[in-house]
């Protein structure tokens, strides 16, 4: 039979002939230099939301009720196996659940998802129920490096999978954001493998959540070269705390840390009015009898966040 000839076997085949990424380009794809990132042009400020990992085990309404008398705009919702919503419940779930929020003026400002594949059926449903319910932007799953292979290998074989997945976005209306996020073999933890992957790619279709914790864990004092680096790929910024203890990391409330106030001043400067997530894990997220004091940890961390900015 003959061979069937797809989109991502067609660029896959065309990145394999040169060396490397980048070169070999789809249509579609700009080679002019991407934008500076706007991401809320109608907002005077960054709408601030937090991460609501730490409350899998409560109701709706009970969060929508916390988030807005703590005075988030909005939440970063874990919609995946384990989450607020499983995948396989987004068409009855996720209206539900902003419908509650808007109820108290907030939103799903964020998505948290499995989502890094446009072909698979599940993760196309989540989106399009996301992009008809006006949710602009979803974080995506992590992709893993195999140290025993060319690192520059992979991310010339991603490149038409993040491309794929870039023309589903563009096609529903919704943005999707890759984290950054600390480890040995996590794609992104440089940063500078993310640029690379992302040259020519409308950060409106896949752009950067910026992980400040996990990009000084990863750039220590150089974190500023690689800010630079990412900043035309960058949708949203993270804002979490740490501090060495030995060799072993340790997660600690906002401003007690690690985590330089100098990066608070350059969001300013460069007049970032993307999204900015809130996440606190310096308490056991998987222990319920802990809400509490995750509402506790949140409403000073928010604070905190508020001086800063």
């Amino acid at each position: 039979m003959p061979n069937k000839i797809t989109r991502r076997t067609a660029v896959a085949g065309c990145l394999g002939t040169v060396a490397t990424v980048g070169l070999c380009q789809p249509p579609r794809v700009s080679s002019k230099p991407l934008p500076q990132p706007t991401p809320t042009p109608a907002s005077a400020r960054s709408s601030i939301c937090v991460f609501t990992k730490p409350f899998n085990s409560i109701s709706f309404e009970a969060l929508a009720d916390q988030i807005a008398a703590l005075g988030f705009d909005g939440i970063e919702a874990p919609i995946r196996k384990g989450g607020h919503i499983d995948p396989s419940e987004v068409s009855d779930k996720l209206p539900q659940l902003v419908e509650v929020l808007a109820k108290r003026n907030l939103k799903i400002t964020i998505l948290t998802s499995d989502i890094n594949d446009a072909s698979d059926p599940v993760s196309r449903n989540v989106l399009k129920v996301a992009s008809s319910l006006g949710i602009e932007r979803y974080r995506m799953k992590y992709l893993k490096y195999d140290l025993k292979r060319p690192i520059m290998k992979q991310i010339e074989n991603w490149r038409p999978q993040l491309l794929e997945l870039a023309a589903l976005n563009r096609e529903l209306g919704i943005t999707a954001v890759y984290q950054n996020h600390a480890g040995k073999n996590t794609f992104g933890a440089p940063l500078w493998d993310l640029s690379v992957a992302l040259k020519g790619v409308d950060p409106k279709e896949i752009g950067v959540a910026y992980d400040i914790r996990h990009a000084a864990v990863e750039g220590g004092m150089s974190w500023p070269i690689t800010f630079d680096l990412i900043w035309p790929h960058v949708d949203s910024v993270y804002v979490k705390d740490f501090v060495w203890e030995g060799k072993k990391l340790r997660n600690v409330p906002l401003g007690t840390g690690l985590v330089p106030k100098e990066f608070f001043k350059r969001l300013k400067t460069q007049k970032f009015t993307g999204p900015i997530s809130l996440h606190e894990e310096y308490l056991d997220h998987k222990n319920p009898e802990l809400v509490p004091q995750h509402w506790e940890a949140i409403k000073a961390d928010l604070k905190t966040l508020q001086s800063l900015i």
